[in-house]
């Protein structure tokens, strides 16, 4: 598999099958051999799915840019969680941006914008595909801590640490993308056009073949599993512990973010999962149309879309911020500022006063009442 823009604006084949001096054709553009012939949406299918390709970039650049606002704006939402969520923003905001460019080739059949574009269009593309199912599984990660481990937590779940922990994901997605990096360049196709593919070298069906295959592996099936053992564990720790003292404070809001995260994992699985598939199916069989392969890429980027409603749906949080900022205030009347949820579940633990002796609560910045020692604390 190439990445999503190579599947998009390359040529004869449907990204997957190799084409002429070995490059590794998309599905979109005036690639390969087959110049503008029947592998390539035409007439009416090219405008119609070019036209998908627009709402798609509009609507996630929208939303993604809406995210990135409201997490910088409030102090109260920069939490660690919102802090690897705004990572996401940025890797789902820059995929975005290639979109202008598989319109304009998939509607010219050619790729118009020179080698160096091509290079760094699809290298950004790629770069911020990985990057994103990195940040999901950082995420799961950072469920699984919070609720299997939650004394723990305020160790690790912090705001600098989340900071860290994103650009070695960023670090990590590029080292992942070098052969992309490196084999992409553009090719002039037989009947003058250009294509913007993945030149493999010799020999280059099983150089491909294993591209594919590692690719799927790091890019997909290996987040996937960890993203599945972590929510196992938190499933199962839910279930053991439900009944404990001092979980029922913190149960609501743990659930609603966990199912939040676990909601945009399963979506992100939805709309990746048909663009994988079809990488590995067009390394068997050459496909006659490239319109499933162009709407496997089309689903894909939609989950970049997606993201943001989910967490205006799923996340009161981050509801009341697009309200705020939207202006729509009003149609909450719960529109006060965003609830930092971990940090009054923190705040919510008491401890035993032998655990605090009285000549030290007023140095601890903590509150005697009732026999009991609350902490003022605020670990986000």
């Amino acid at each position: 598999m190439d990445s999503a823009a190579a599947a998009a604006a390359g040529g004869r084949n449907a990204s997957g099958s190799p084409g002429p001096n070995g490059t590794v054709s998309g599905a979109g553009g005036s690639g390969g051999s087959g110049g503008a012939g029947g592998h390539e949406p035409q007439g009416s299918s090219a405008i119609l799915i070019s036209f998908i390709y627009s709402v798609v970039c509009l609507v996630g650049l929208c939303g993604n840019s809406m995210v990135i606002y409201v997490i910088l704006r409030y102090a109260k939402m920069k939490t660690a969680t919102n802090i690897y969520i705004l990572n996401l923003a940025i890797a789902d905001e820059l995929l975005m941006l290639s979109v202008p460019f598989l319109v304009t080739s998939t509607l010219l059949r050619h790729w118009p914008f020179g080698s160096l574009l091509c290079r760094l269009v699809l290298s950004v593309d790629a770069v911020n595909m990985f990057t994103s199912i990195y940040c999901l599984t950082v995420l799961s990660v950072d469920r699984y801590i919070a609720v299997v481990h939650p004394i723990k937590a305020s160790r690790y779940r912090r705001p600098t640490v989340a900071k860290m922990v994103n650009l070695a994901v960023w670090g990590l997605a590029i080292v992942i993308i070098l052969p992309i990096i490196i084999f992409s360049k553009t090719e002039a196709n037989t009947d003058g056009t250009v294509a913007c593919n993945m030149m493999m070298p010799e020999p280059k069906q099983q150089w491909l073949v294993v591209f594919v295959v590692y690719t799927f592996l790091m890019g997909f099936l290996l987040p996937v599993v960890a993203i599945s053992l972590c929510y196992i564990l938190i499933i199962a720790k839910m279930r053991m512990v439900a009944l404990k003292a001092g979980w029922q404070q913190r149960k609501r809001s743990e659930r609603k973010i966990t199912l939040m995260v676990m909601m945009v994992v399963m979506v992100f699985v939805i709309c990746w999962m048909p663009f994988y598939v079809v990488q590995l199916v067009n390394l068997f069989v050459e496909p006659d149309d490239a319109t499933i392969s162009q709407l496997s890429v089309i689903l894909g980027y939609a989950n970049s879309c997606a993201n943001p409603i989910l967490y205006g749906f799923l996340s009161d949080n981050f509801k009341r911020s697009f309200q705020r900022l939207l202006c729509l205030s009003w149609m909450d009347n719960a529109a006060e500022e965003p609830v930092d949820y971990y940090a009054t579940a923190i705040k919510s633990r008491a401890y035993s006063v032998e655990d605090f002796p009285p000549d030290n609560f007023g140095e601890s910045g903590s509150t005697y009442r009732n026999g009991t020692c609350t902490s003022r604390i605020t670990t986000l």
